[in-house]
């Protein structure tokens, strides 16, 4: 009930990635370096094991990264209305942004990739600046819900860490700020809900758990987003494959979904039964299920339009998105509880292998995050939005993200499939013919 394959491959082969406008790409030509020999064993193996890189290119880059630098500092002298950064990229090339077609064909000249940027350096240094000065000028109480400003030179952008939190939501943040992105930090400190929230553990089973003699017959997944329908019946949406009958369609009554009490997993309270699930080629490639949550689920707390985030604190939900490639993420499991990435691609089909050997053709998009076994069904957000729910990952086999980003690292990372909420609504409600929607905040 895991995606086990390389699903980095099939990440990277639908991507649409980014734009980056470079007119040139070449690096300036240099002699390849023969002191890698001279490194101490124990640092070429650090090299190996963290950058994935031979001693030569890790010596090479780092003199490229020097060269870049004295260029830059010299380019933004003489240009500094149009000079807007440099970086070295992830595959060694040097880049230096600009705002002008004549200082990119400049510098393109000098030999170095470059990428158009809305504003320069020094305009996002003064942005930068004028924000401290009036993050220094609040009161107390509000300037500690920033956690920290900064610039994206690679995007061009003044980033700003806000805590999710009510004055973190609700500040005036400057609107002459050019090239402002606003970050917001679920759960960056705060009490901690003892109710169910998306993002905490349920099991499930083809029978009542009282009934069971093979606990590995129990099922583990995550709890998604709370939803209700117009007639007032609450939800959870989770995912597909996480109802027992997904792999014994014949198996009779809806299994039903307990919260665990995990010193006696037989007097665990039961919360809810599959009310639909679908996955695969009978729901256009979609993988989620729908809970129907009965009263001991809605006392427990899965009425809210909550989601389990950092430190174990609350994340409320304030609308719906769809994934856009490059938007942030961050998504709540059971296992690797709350981890962050990027979307890297709106859609990618994958095979979704089953406990029974089986497999089937899951459609959604393709984060970075790290998620782990037992993760699935799990909510994934966009800022504070629904954005979908955990279906697969490269490294559900993994026992921790530590471990599985070291493995995974020199294959691109980790990576995981989430179902769009959007396509799971109009799903569900054209197969259950209710109107049924996301819990949000009013």
């Amino acid at each position: 009930m895991r995606l086990r394959l390389a699903l980095r491959a099939a990440i990277l082969a639908s991507a649409t990635l980014l734009p980056v406008t470079a007119i040139a790409q070449a690096a300036p030509d240099e002699p390849p370096s023969t002191q890698g020999q001279q490194l101490p064993a124990e640092l070429v193996d650090a090299i190996s094991r963290d950058l994935g890189l031979t001693p030569e290119q890790y010596l090479d880059r780092a003199e490229l990264a020097q060269r870049l630098g004295s260029y830059a500092d010299g380019l933004r002298q003489a240009r500094p209305d149009t000079y807007a950064g440099s970086w070295i990229g992830h595959d060694g090339v040097p880049v230096v942004a600009v705002t002008t077609t004549e200082t990119a064909q400049h510098v393109a000249n000098d030999g170095y990739a470059t990428k158009m940027a809305a504003v320069s350096a020094n305009h996002l240094e003064d942005s930068l600046a004028q924000l401290n000065q009036w993050i220094l000028g609040l009161p107390r109480d509000v300037s500690s819900q920033i956690n920290s400003t900064s610039i994206d030179v690679m995007d061009n952008q003044i980033v700003i860490d806000v805590v999710n939190s009510p004055i973190g939501r609700a500040l005036n943040l400057p609107t002459l700020l050019a090239q402002l992105k606003v970050v917001l930090s679920p759960g960056g400190g705060g009490p901690v809900d003892a109710r169910a929230e998306g993002g905490d553990t349920y099991v499930t089973s083809a029978v009542p758990l009282d009934k069971i003699d093979d606990p590995a017959s129990i099922g583990v997944c995550s709890l998604g987003f709370n939803a209700v329908a117009s007639g007032g019946q609450a939800y959870n949406i989770s995912a597909g494959h996480c109802d027992p009958q997904q792999e014994n369609p014949n198996a009779g009554a809806a299994s039903p979904v307990y919260l665990p009490d995990y010193g006696d997993v037989a007097r665990s309270r039961q919360i809810g039964t599959f009310a639909h699930s679908a996955m695969g080629e009978q729901a256009r490639g979609l993988d989620y299920s729908l809970i129907k949550l009965n009263d001991e689920g809605v006392r427990a707390g899965l009425d809210r339009p909550a989601v389990r985030g950092a430190n174990g604190t609350t994340v409320t939900i304030t609308g719906t998105a769809r994934p856009v490639v490059g938007a942030p993420i961050c998504k709540s499991g059971q296992t690797s509880t709350f981890t962050c990435g990027i979307v890297v691609a709106e859609s990618v089909d994958a095979p979704l292998f089953m406990a029974d050997g089986t497999s089937r053709l899951v459609r959604g998009f393709a984060g970075s995050t790290c998620t782990l076994s037992g993760d699935s069904g799990g909510a994934i957000l966009s800022g504070t939005r629904a954005l979908g729910i955990t279906s697969g990952s490269n490294s559900g086999g993994a026992p921790s993200c530590t471990e599985a980003n070291l493995v995974l690292a020199l294959d691109g990372g980790t990576a995981s499939i989430g179902i769009p909420i959007e396509k799971i609504i109009a799903d569900a409600n054209a197969a259950l013919g209710q109107n049924v929607s996301v819990r949000t905040a009013p």
